[in-house]
């Protein structure tokens, strides 16, 4: 059995979400930063994030995985590894060294500017892109600007936790992203 808004499977859903860590006021008073370190420390968790990824994405006839940094880099080429895809690193400005496209976007408590390698796809592969959360959508809604841009098909947005309060999710449904994640919490 699945849960209805996430997709997940409830008891796998639920335990990744037991393994998150709130870092309560970082980076900022009032924020409550959801940690997936744990998730990472852990060979059971780990393993068990891979799986559910793996298997939302074995026959989606993939060409590759697109991580967004820093977290998406994370789990993304795992990802691409275990389903023998290549891995798009989406980056902060200033870090790819050969020629880019960027797209900047608003955040919770802030602005960021994304790059790509204008190499990095062609017209018609198929990607999916990871993180490790959706907060307000932006990191993700500018990843699928710029693989869009050099005519990629976003097949569908990928991450660990949903904070459906900031409207990120709404945002990227609403902007014809098709949008996957594993648990979610409630307010900031």
């Amino acid at each position: 059995m699945s849960n209805a808004r996430t997709g997940a499977p409830i008891d796998a859903a639920e335990f990744i979400k037991s393994q998150i860590r709130t870092v309560p006021d970082w980076p900022q008073a009032g924020v409550q930063f959801r940690d997936i370190t744990p998730l990472l420390q852990r060979p059971k968790t780990l393993r068990m994030l891979t799986d559910l990824l793996v298997e939302r994405y074995v026959e989606a006839k993939l060409d590759y995985v697109a991580g967004l940094d820093a977290r998406g880099f994370i789990i993304a080429p795992i990802i691409a590894y275990e389903l023998n895809l290549g891995f798009i690193p989406i980056r902060k400005i200033g870090k790819l060294p050969y020629r880019t496209v960027s797209e900047s976007y608003e955040l919770e408590y802030g602005s960021a500017t994304v790059e790509i390698h204008e190499d990095a796809c062609r017209a018609g592969d198929r990607v999916v892109i990871i993180d490790d959360l959706i907060a307000t959508g932006g990191t993700m809604m500018a990843g699928k600007k710029l693989l869009e841009r050099l005519g990629a098909v976003v097949v569908e947005g990928a991450a660990i936790i949903d904070l459906p309060d900031l409207g990120g999710s709404k945002l990227l449904r609403g902007n014809g992203l098709p949008l996957y994640t594993i648990t979610e919490f409630s307010g900031h």
